[in-house]
């Protein structure tokens, strides 16, 4: 029996046409794009085959639409045997709520409706500020996290060796590039709508936790890894509440996240639009086998 590592693609995955192959071979994919439609109250399903891309960008709509493509491949795979368990699961940012809803600690309706608020709090902060964020490729993380600090900005992803991401009011970003230049191999700005998992986020992830006081949850299935921490969950409603929440404004340990499921699982099995997680896995352990679904 082959031991799977579930881990869900995150914000910036999206593009149209996702999900509409899934939605036309698929039952219980069909079902559940259908069910987040009517929960939802607009049509994400016709946002996700058809775009556009600008509309499909935006945090209110693009997190709900990768958690409902992601959910509908885990589903589509589970509608065929498989001489596979689900051991452990992780997502990257917005996958991590994907993850816990895959693990049972949300049933779908409720993972959807948390996602959106999610979305929706981030989208609203976003429009106040001016945020931005960049990929640092092959610096040292001592001197980008010293170089963030020393300008106000924050390291917002430990993707894997060799490849951060720093994010944070525009013009403190662009001097912080500017610092970090002659350091790195290349840095690639982000076509993002805000600094996400950076300070700037704070009041978007104190709102979300308000809101996630008065959501029910279940305790685990199967492990978690938490992007805060980069290991596994504690499975009390209250660790997973303040962890979700603090997620929002907290650098994301993907690369611990992602040795901890690998240490517990034969396999990883991507959930979710585009390959960037299998990408990343292979940066860190290119022998450990993946497979991803790749939307």
């Amino acid at each position: 029996m082959t031991r799977l590592g579930l881990v869900f693609a995150g914000q910036g995955a999206q593009h149209p046409g996702m999900g509409a192959q899934l939605y036309s071979s698929s039952t219980a994919a069909r079902h559940l794009f259908d069910q987040a439609d009517a929960i939802l109250g607009w049509p994400l399903s016709r946002l996700c085959f058809n775009g556009p891309q600008e509309e499909l960008t935006a945090c209110a709509h693009c997190q709900p639409a990768i958690f409902t493509t992601s959910l509908a491949a885990w589903a589509a795979r589970r509608e065929t045997p498989q001489d596979e368990i689900p051991a452990m699961t992780g997502g990257l940012s917005l996958g991590e709520l994907a993850a816990f809803t895959a693990a049972g600690v949300f049933d779908f309706e409720t993972g959807l409706k948390v996602v959106a608020e999610r979305g929706r709090l981030m989208d609203e902060l976003c429009q106040r500020t001016h945020g931005a964020m960049a990929a640092v490729l092959g610096a040292e993380p001592e001197h980008v996290a010293q170089i963030a600090e020393t300008h106000g900005i924050d390291v917002a992803n430990y993707n894997c060796p060799g490849q951060l991401i720093i994010s944070g009011e525009s013009a403190l970003l662009r001097s912080a590039c500017e610092e970090l230049a002659p350091l790195a191999m290349k840095i690639v700005p982000l076509e993002v709508a805000g600094a996400y998992h950076s300070r700037l986020m704070r009041p978007a992830g104190e709102a979300f936790l308000e809101y996630l006081n008065s959501v029910p949850m279940h305790a685990p299935n199967f492990p978690v890894v938490h992007n805060v921490t980069g290991t596994e969950a504690d499975a009390t409603s209250e660790s997973i509440r303040k962890r979700l929440a603090e997620q929002v404004y907290s650098p994301v340990r993907w690369e611990n996240c992602c040795r901890v499921i690998m240490q517990n699982c034969d396999k990883l099995l991507e959930l979710g639009p585009g390959q960037v997680l299998t990408g990343l896995a292979r940066r860190i352990d290119r022998r450990f086998p993946t497979e991803a679904t790749a939307l």
